[in-house]
């Protein structure tokens, strides 16, 4: 029998090592640690995002992996979890560019909530939710997202609600009827960092782990 890996601690509660700014090899300081959260200061907007902020990614790629992590939103909140990231910035000068998307939101609270396949759970604009088991702004939420040869599987608070293969004829149907089927790169990667959105709103994450499979 494989021995099963064990996971590894991406946020120890007490620092952002092992996580930078996408394309940068620093962290902005809006992105802070308290009591054990790692977590989005939205208090200085700069456009659609926040001053020191920016999107984060991990050091590490990743290929086959689980991710568990619980994250929290303020209210009329937008943020996401990304996989399969390639840091590229010369060639992909944006994180969405290249990395499908766990949605973070507020479905009652913000504008993306009216739109199919951008609520929370989403596979962010290629595959809406099975079911909604998101809890109320400001409450934690527990999340897996499981990629193994090709199979992705997101579960929110227990619940599997998208379980889709990538990389085959239909995930790439998927995407040319996406806002993103002009985006060469995205969704292409077998191996990637994983990221945290910059949406410009409060976010709060901790108990990140990612295990290799």
């Amino acid at each position: 029998m494989q021995k099963k890996q064990p996971a590894e601690t991406t946020f120890d509660g007490t620092s952002t090592d092992g996580w930078h700014a996408y394309g940068s090899r620093t962290i902005g300081n809006a992105w802070r640690v308290a009591n054990g959260n790692l977590y989005l200061d939205a208090a200085n907007k700069d456009g659609w995002q926040i001053k020191s902020g920016g999107d984060i990614v991990t050091d590490e790629e990743y290929g086959n992996f689980e991710l568990q992590l619980d994250w929290k939103i303020d209210k009329g909140s937008n943020s996401g979890i990304c996989i399969f990231i390639n840091e590229d910035k010369n060639k992909y000068p944006y994180m969405w560019s290249t990395d499908p998307e766990m949605q973070i939101l507020d479905n009652n609270g913000h504008s993306d909530g009216k739109i199919h396949k951008h609520r929370s759970g989403d596979l962010y604009d290629l595959i809406a939710s099975k079911s909604e088991p998101v809890n109320q702004p400001l409450e934690w939420n527990h999340v897996i997202i499981r990629s193994l040869n090709g199979q992705l599987d997101f579960f929110l608070n227990g619940v599997n609600v998208v379980s889709t293969k990538m990389w085959d004829e239909n995930w790439n149907n998927l995407i040319a009827g996406s806002k993103f089927k002009n985006m060469s790169g995205f969704g292409t990667f077998k191996s990637g960092r994983i990221g945290l959105q910059d949406h410009g709103n409060n976010v709060w994450f901790r108990n990140i782990k990612i295990r290799r499979l």
